[in-house]
């Protein structure tokens, strides 16, 4: 298992390098954050859980912990993967075997600790359950136990943990370039009382995951995007600058009239 070697300096450069990107590749990423998600209790620990559709996700992750959270961040990645990029490590990443029963039970001890490790920040870990990227809107979705599994754990060791549905979706809208969307939904607290075990939970999940991605779906298609906020407007993509242009051309035609 690969686990977290965090550099302050490499986070501050991938900060600075996903703005690039996020400019580079969509005309804006918005968020969706419901009111009093940041304010969440940092001595409970918190699992970000959702969808995983794009090469893009994880790349946000490090973004909205840095403008809305006062987090220590911690994100799952599948083996493969990680050991081609190693530098994510830097970032909080740690790694999963899934074919490897004894490695993934290693890793699900490992995130457990991480999250249960004493910080005056809140200990916050992102996973996408599906395990592989998926289209967004195959349905039914289905997660792996392993998220319940680290719920599992920490309830052993503490009276409640946060569990926190996100889920990206990406859409051509009005311009060139496409619209990265993020939801978050409200905090739910899961306590020793409430638990019911791991399919119980996975299955929660799974319901709540569906619902909050067809929500979002449902607001693009109406247009009924006030509740989301710009965090990054991406650079004027061909069609912008053309239209610019014509507009310049346009105006200093009738200045000469």
């Amino acid at each position: 298992m690969l686990k977290v070697r965090r550099s302050r300096a490499w986070t501050r450069w991938f900060g600075w390098y996903s703005r690039r990107q996020f400019r580079r590749h969509f005309n804006s990423l918005r968020v969706q954050m419901p009111p009093g998600l940041p304010e969440m209790s940092l001595d409970i620990p918190v699992i970000f859980y959702g969808n995983h559709a794009y090469w893009w996700d994880g790349f946000w992750s490090q973004l909205c912990t840095e403008l809305y959270f006062r987090q220590n961040l911690y994100i799952i990645i599948e083996y493969p993967q990680l050991l081609k990029h190693r530098f994510f490590t830097r970032l909080g990443a740690f790694s999963i075997d899934r074919p490897n029963a004894r490695s993934a039970i290693a890793t699900l001890d490992y995130a457990a600790e991480r999250l249960l490790s004493p910080s005056a920040r809140q200990n916050a870990l992102w996973i996408f359950p599906q395990g592989k990227i998926e289209h967004v809107d195959k349905r039914p979705i289905r997660f792996f136990r392993g998220t319940a599994g680290i719920a599992d754990r920490v309830l052993k060791k503490r009276e409640s943990i946060y569990l926190v549905s996100v889920v990206s979706r990406i859409e051509y809208l009005e311009e060139q370039r496409p619209e990265l969307f993020l939801s978050f939904g409200s905090p739910e607290v899961l306590g020793r009382a409430q638990w019911q075990g791991l399919d119980a939970l996975t299955a929660s999940m799974q319901s709540a995951t569906e619902s909050h991605l067809d929500t979002v779906k449902q607001a693009v298609i109406e247009r009924r995007l006030d509740g989301f906020d710009t965090l990054i407007r991406g650079s004027a993509s061909v069609n912008r600058r053309v239209e610019a242009f014509r507009a310049l051309l346009a105006g200093g035609g009738r200045a000469g009239t």
